[in-house]
């Protein structure tokens, strides 16, 4: 998020943590017993100075609205404070705080029970790469932040204590504010089982503040910095009629506050969350004879649990199977469609058993792959390093022709561990319109790069990994995602190991292979002194694989490149050399024909040639990235290099054709304005095969 140059879309971890000042808590009242009826309410807070706003004052504006202010004591649970308290508030992006992420781990249940016992917990806004779902609330409340960011704030349920009376003006709240501190930050975008009391837009979502009952007490969650005002030696930074409003919020709450703990405060209730915007048809692995399709519909799951997907070929019988919303897999669906016929194009059409108002169902088309042995021409996308905005490169990769594509990782770019915010990314990223378009009418496969295995340079030692193969499983739909603890190949979206997995289409077989998850995680099984890469499973897997494939060309494709980038990190396959070579050996021992190498990840686009080292010349295509962002200094000298384009919004076109006199494997480069970066041609007879 970038505004008012205030930029937080990395993780950070700078900033100070901000005790209560000496002004805070002489303005606060003096520590009396707070459950007394005639007692002003107290408040125990934590906040946190911040290296975008670099200001505080939940504190101060607490003190001013007439609470007893004393600091969180982090030793002890919530419903144990050295004092008794009636509001326990959390500031703005204190979660960039470790106190407040340890705090909330250790005394999430102690939280529920303080609630429950006619407590009010306070959460405003907090940065949604650190955590978007709130940590502690209960089973029965959910509220999950995104990135968006408004300057907005409508009231919404006018008529309750935390809104009524706050000064409005051209039916806004919190109006007239310092540029370069927004008053909504990391916006509410999901709950569940609460009230919304505002919101950023007319109509009442995304909310900006929420109410939640949880026994006698309620939970407040919000986006709003209404906090940030003073910097750190107390001086205001906002105009004094936008502090004015705070403190004015504040003394709202106080009386709020009061009603609860009088067990007077109103009946909340929940509002519904509007419809979610769907997601897919995404049609995934499809071979001769079947196809997977997956989708995410966005209906509430408890009235929408059965649906179905209805295909046909031209021509032909209408068929349907049916399936559940797994709320597992974060509320999608799954088809396997069977008994295809190959070659053939289907429609298809996706909607639930028991019909929803109002919705129109999600449709998708594919062709199915040529039978094996055919002679055939397939013409394959491949791409890296995509945008997470629209962008016409998809656009062009469907005008080029491209019966199919391969997502090679980094798309999207996660760069977290957190579940929901990664689950989020892979939405938003697939219901890019133009991706979409491009998803919803070819097979589409997938492997991972680091971004979206977790984080830059990430390695099979990354701490979070088993979320982010939780979200890639939830929003991909290859035949199989690595194996199971038996080592056996996986087929569902169950919890496993990697994701690994190959497919042909037509001439040409792609094993995608998974450098991510087994690496550094145990001794190499082809040098045991050395750190492994892929994993012994991964790699008989592999051997298998390769020694049954019957296909003419086979592409051996990872996110990471097959050299050493030169660079001061170390996920590619140099740091890993004596795996990469002992797999080039195996393929020239068994006489393995055909094999070339795909890489992505470095935002530059090259093709080398490594010589006979197979026993035919082998190539590496790489090709980065899909969005607009190059790295001229990765684009680095090496005696195999061929071609090169420090290019963005590039792709790489595949044509196998084996329909010719000579099957050949063309391999294109091109940019989002169709222009041709370079090319390689390569007859089967120059990959090892034996003359026609």
């Amino acid at each position: 998020m970038t505004t008012k140059g205030f930029e937080r879309r990395r993780l950070l971890t700078g900033g100070v943590a901000t005790a209560l000042t000496a002004t805070a808590l002489a303005a606060a009242s003096p520590a009396t017993a707070a459950t007394a009826a005639t007692a002003p309410p107290r408040a125990a807070v934590l906040e946190y100075g911040d290296q975008w706003t670099k200001a505080t004052g939940l504190a101060e504006l607490l003190g001013r609205a007439g609470f007893d202010v004393v600091p969180l004591d982090l030793a002890r649970p919530a419903t144990d404070q050295p004092e008794p308290v009636d509001l326990i508030a959390f500031g703005s992006f204190t979660n960039n705080d470790s106190r407040y992420v340890s705090y909330t781990a250790a005394h999430a249940e102690s939280l529920r029970v303080f609630a429950e016992s006619g407590g009010v917990v306070l959460d405003l806004a907090q940065s949604d790469q650190l955590g978007a779902a709130v940590p502690y609330l209960p089973a029965s409340l959910g509220a999950v932040r995104t990135d968006a960011d408004y300057d907005t704030i409508h009231p919404v349920a006018l008529d309750h204590p935390l809104v009524a009376g706050l000064r409005t003006s051209g039916g806004l709240v919190f109006t007239g504010r310092a540029s370069g501190i927004r008053v909504s930050w990391e916006t509410v975008q999901e709950w569940r089982s609460m009230r919304v009391l505002m919101a950023c837009a007319a109509g009442g979502f995304p909310p900006a503040l929420l109410e939640g009952a949880h026994g006698r007490g309620r939970f407040l969650v919000g986006s709003l910095t209404v906090d940030k005002c003073f910097d750190a030696a107390g001086t205001p930074i906002q105009p004094p009629a936008a502090v004015a409003d705070s403190v004015a919020f504040f003394e709202a709450l106080a009386r709020y506050v009061g009603l609860v703990r009088q067990g007077a405060a109103p009946a909340v209730p929940p509002t519904p969350m509007p419809p979610e915007r769907a997601a897919g048809p995404l049609i995934g692995h499809v071979g001769f004879a079947s196809a997977r399709v997956w989708a995410r519909p966005g209906l509430d799951p408890t009235d929408h649990a059965r649906w179905s997907c209805t295909f046909r070929k031209e021509n032909g019988a209408e068929r349907s199977v049916e399936t559940s919303l797994s709320t597992a897999n974060d509320n999608t669906l799954l088809f396997d469609l069977r008994g295809l016929s190959p070659d053939t194009r289907y429609e298809l059409a996706i909607a639930p058993v028991v019909p929803a108002a109002g919705f129109a169902a999600l449709t998708g088309s594919f062709t199915t792959a040529p039978p094996p042995g055919k002679p055939a021409v397939v013409t394959m996308g491949l791409g890296s390093c995509a945008p997470s905005t629209p962008d016409r490169v998809w656009t062009r990769i469907m005008d080029e022709g491209c019966d199919s594509f391969v997502l090679l990782g980094d798309t999207p770019y996660v760069d977290t561990s957190d579940l929901a915010v990664a689950r989020r990314k892979h939405r938003t990223f697939l219901q890019q319109p133009e991706l979409a378009r491009l998803v919803a009418s070819r097979p589409v496969w997938g492997t991972w790069d680091d971004h979206d295995f977790g984080g830059n340079d990430k390695h099979g030692d990354h701490p979070g990994k088993r979320n982010n193969r939780t979200a890639f499983v939830d929003y991909r739909a290859n035949a199989a995602f690595g194996h199971d603890a038996a080592g056996t190949p996986l087929t569902t979206r169950a919890d496993g190991l990697g994701i690994y997995t190959s497919f042909r289409r037509g001439p040409i077989e792609v094993f995608l292979l998974d450098p991510r998850w087994f690496s550094r995680t145990e001794p190499s099984w082809a040098d045991p002194s050395k750190p492994g890469c892929l994993g012994q499973v991964q790699w008989d897997w592999l051997r298998e694989r390769l020694l049954a494939s019957t296909a003419p060309f086979k592409a051996l494709a990872s996110g990471m490149i097959w050299d050493d980038k030169q660079n001061s990190e170390s996920d590619d396959w140099g740091t890993y050399a004596h795996e990469k070579e002992a797999l080039l050996d195996f393929i020239a021992e068994h006489r393995i024909p055909g094999c070339f190498l795909i890489g992505g990840d470095i935002h530059v686009s090259r093709a080398l040639n490594y010589g006979p080292r197979v026993g035919y010349d082998l190539w590496q295509f790489i090709v980065s990235p899909l969005h607009d962002s190059t790295i001229p200094g990765l684009n680095v000298p090496s005696p195999h290099l061929v071609h090169s384009a420090v290019e963005p919004h590039t792709f790489l076109k595949l044509v196998a054709d084996t329909e010719a006199e000579t099957p050949t494997l063309t391999a294109t480069w091109i940019n989002r304005d169709g222009r041709r970066l370079f090319e390689v041609r390569r007859t089967a007879a120059e990959m090892g095969h034996a003359p026609a």
